[in-house]
């Protein structure tokens, strides 16, 4: 079996330096907000280029604690309308809705898949406040036309959902350093990824620093004392030594990443299969490679039979999940995004397969019928 992603012999290549990490965390007696997750803040916001970079729980806290952060700041009022690609992973809307603020979900772009910039002033109104664009997949989802849309609307905010696009870049930038904000998830399986739950908000904004930090550590400026009824939401010192290992080779995973995927791009021929157009390759870091086929399950378990192992990314649009039935923008159709919804599957990808991995998935993919 060619597993979608083997976690284990992924993590055991950087042994034993992985061990050595913990063991040093362990043996410190200081686990929560120490020198590791220190050093990590700071070589991660050098690497994304930031000014700020405050570690968190997990990727879906990343986003809320930015979006609480501006209503701390008084940018974002409780009711508010954030926009929102309405193809992503449901953490996105989440995060807007546990707040009370309301998501404008936009469909997405047949051609990239990404939030579909055409749409974003049909579907702004007075009360939206901000655009949430998700780096999905991997891939870059800002363009010109969102930089026009945003400066257009002088006091809209831009925040960066970058929890699949670690060392993404647009014209020399990296993702989560493009908008005013961003957030970011080290979940195991990510392109950088922690041994448990991780995440993180990048930004040049020092208020904005300022007041995630505190209310992602109970709202406390001091011990004791709450400026904010905050929530616990803390990157642990041994997530954070773990990421410090990881870091330096984050660029080389990305290397072997656009490898595999240009030979996905170019030996995948089967008529039934389609796949979003390239981007530029600085503009993906191949998180997701997602292929489209209208017979998707019988594809899937096609592959299954022949020792292949796939993901679906994601079988339901978060408009569409039941706890949102009752909001009226969840009743909007988003013909493009149910599409993909109902005819992705996502090929392995990453740095443990093989030259003779590829070529037998590329094969089993063409001989589909």
């Amino acid at each position: 079996m060619i597993p979608y992603f083997d976690l284990k012999k992924y993590n055991q290549s950087f042994e034993p330096a992985l061990t050595d990490a913990v063991q040093d965390v362990v043996s410190s007696g200081h686990y929560l907000l120490d020198s590791a997750v220190d050093c990590f803040e700071q070589r991660y916001a050098e690497y994304i280029g930031t000014d700020y970079a405050v570690g968190c729980a997990n990727g879906l806290d990343a986003i809320t604690l930015i979006l609480r952060g501006y209503m701390e700041l008084g940018q974002i009022k409780p009711g508010d309308s954030v926009l929102v690609p309405a193809n992503t992973f449901f953490a996105t809307l989440l995060a807007v809705t546990r707040l009370g603020l309301a998501p404008v979900p936009v469909d997405a772009d047949p051609v990239t898949g990404q939030i579909d910039c055409s749409l974003l002033e049909k579907a702004c109104t007075d009360k939206c406040r901000a655009l949430l664009t998700v780096h999905l997949y991997g891939r870059c989802s800002y363009n010109e036309q969102m930089a026009e849309f945003v400066q257009k609307h002088h006091n809209m905010l831009l925040i960066e959902d970058n929890a699949q696009a670690h060392g993404c870049m647009y014209k020399g930038h990296r993702t989560g350093s493009l908008g005013h904000a961003a957030a970011h998830s080290f979940y195991p399986a990510k392109n950088l990824g922690a041994l448990g739950d991780g995440g993180a908000i990048t930004t040049n904004n020092t208020d904005l620093a300022n007041v995630v930090r505190s209310l992602a550590n109970y709202g406390s400026s001091a011990k004791y004392v709450y400026d904010y009824a905050g929530m616990n939401s803390r990157l642990d010192e041994i997530q954070a030594a773990v990421l410090n290992v990881k870091l330096p080779f984050l660029d080389k995973e990305t290397c072997t990443r656009r490898s595999i995927a240009k030979r996905y791009h170019a030996e995948i021929t089967n008529p039934l299969i389609s796949l979003f157009a390239q981007a530029s390759e600085q503009e993906n870091v191949y998180h997701i490679f997602p292929i489209f086929c209208t017979e998707r399950d019988r594809l899937q378990e096609y592959l299954a039979q022949h020792g292949i192992q796939t993901l679906i990314h994601y079988p339901v649009p978060p408009h569409r999940q039941s706890c949102y039935g009752r909001q009226s923008w969840a009743q909007v159709p988003m013909p493009v995004t149910e599409r993909i919804h109902a005819t992705e599957l996502s090929l392995p990808l990453n740095s443990t397969l093989t030259d003779s991995d590829i070529s037998t998935i590329v094969s089993t993919v063409n001989s589909f019928e």
